[in-house]
């Protein structure tokens, strides 16, 4: 790291805390999968070749209607019945009623399952993480159950599911979910580092809340969603910036 980069909050690490979805699990190739299936079927008329600019719609988000959803103001499947028919609308499919996207969504649910895959460089961390004594846990803005299944089936099981959308009731960026996922993790926020893939609701919000912010900045996996993606930026507002978990491990461990 330059001299420049910020360094760890409180010096040593004590736990680190982990955005599951595009951090660990590799959901983008997952909904990759899901995108591609549905496309098949409701949209027949699409060319293979623009399939992935359905999948990037899908994981923009541009109305924001799952971050509604972390806030308390949709549904699960309300806010996946939108972007199902935002999909239909701009690709020239035809809107979805409530059977429609009940067929929709097991199409394209049970191939997103079915896609569920670790990182390659998830596994080494954990092991790495473990062996130092590191305490590790994860905190989502998806529902507990459902992070921990995808956990389980990625090979992960031995990171718990501390606090996800439902057990306050809202999700990032909002403070206090950090602070819960701490205390359910037991360690000080200032001694805790958080990781996750979307600058602004993960490294930004932890940083906020008094953590150690990291964005895992993938090649080739940014969302695009409503704050701008910059590694610049991200290093000004003090938070790190790394491409691979391995970078995370030389970050925490050399903080010990």
């Amino acid at each position: 790291m330059s001299a420049a980069e910020p360094t760890v909050t409180g010096g040593a690490v004590d736990g680190v805390l982990f955005d599951v979805d595009d951090t660990l699990v590799d959901t983008r190739g997952a909904f990759a999968l899901a995108v591609d299936a549905v496309c098949e079927v409701y949209l027949p008329h699409l060319p293979a070749d623009r399939y992935g600019e359905v999948l990037a719609l899908w994981r923009k988000d541009p109305h924001g209607w799952y971050r509604a959803y972390t806030r308390g103001e949709l549904t699960f499947d309300g806010q996946r019945m939108l972007r199902a028919n935002e999909l239909q609308e701009t690709f020239g499919g035809a809107v979805l009623d409530d059977d429609g996207y009940a067929g929709w969504k097991t199409i394209f649910w049970g191939t997103f399952e079915e896609g569920w895959r670790a990182h390659d460089d998830a596994a080494p961390l954990l092991k790495r993480l473990a062996v130092a004594g590191v305490r590790v846990g994860a905190l989502s803005n998806a529902a507990v159950a459902l992070q921990t299944a995808k956990l389980s089936r990625s090979g992960l099981s031995e990171v718990p599911m501390l606090v996800g959308v439902d057990t306050l009731g809202f999700g990032k960026p909002d403070p206090r979910v950090f602070v819960e996922a701490c205390a359910r993790l037991g360690t000080d926020p200032a001694r805790t580092v958080y990781v996750g893939d979307e600058l602004d609701v993960d490294a930004r919000a932890a940083a906020a809340a008094g953590l150690s912010g990291v964005w895992i900045d993938r090649p080739g996996t940014r969302r695009g969603g409503p704050a701008e993606e910059d590694p610049d930026a991200a290093l000004a507002a003090g938070v790190h910036v790394v491409a691979s978990l391995d970078e995370v491990g030389d970050l925490v461990l050399g903080a010990r």
